[in-house]
């Protein structure tokens, strides 16, 4: 067996106020059912948010981007994070936000090339 990607999901209470959210930095998403938004990611990945209010805000996941500082000032604009700062090390710079749900939501920006794949 090749696992050959992935699909990162996260359970939320209302699955239109979480699309609306989510879509203010990763643009419009696909429901391919209706309790679920999801939106394919540049390199193959995909992130899906659907309706479970018992487990909804329990989640977590780490969305690569090519230049965090640039990622700050997006969610800084847009209202999502107001005060949010990367974190940096040798490896990644990171940054972490939670939806309105309580979902842990990071974003890495690996430094070497060849992780960020």
């Amino acid at each position: 067996m090749n696992v050959v990607n992935a699909l990162a999901s996260l359970a939320v209470r209302d699955v239109s106020a979480a699309s609306a959210w989510y879509e203010k930095f990763l643009g419009p998403s696909t429901r391919p059912m209706l309790e679920v938004a999801e939106w394919q990611l540049q390199r193959g990945g995909a992130l899906q948010v659907y309706v479970a209010p018992g487990r909804a805000g329990r989640g977590s996941c780490t969305l690569i981007v090519d230049d965090i500082d640039d990622t700050a000032e997006r969610l800084r604009a847009s209202g999502l994070a107001r005060d949010v700062e990367p974190a940096r090390t040798d490896q990644v710079d990171t940054l972490m936000i939670n939806d309105p749900d309580g979902n842990s939501i990071a974003f890495a920006a690996p430094k070497d090339p060849d992780r960020a794949r």
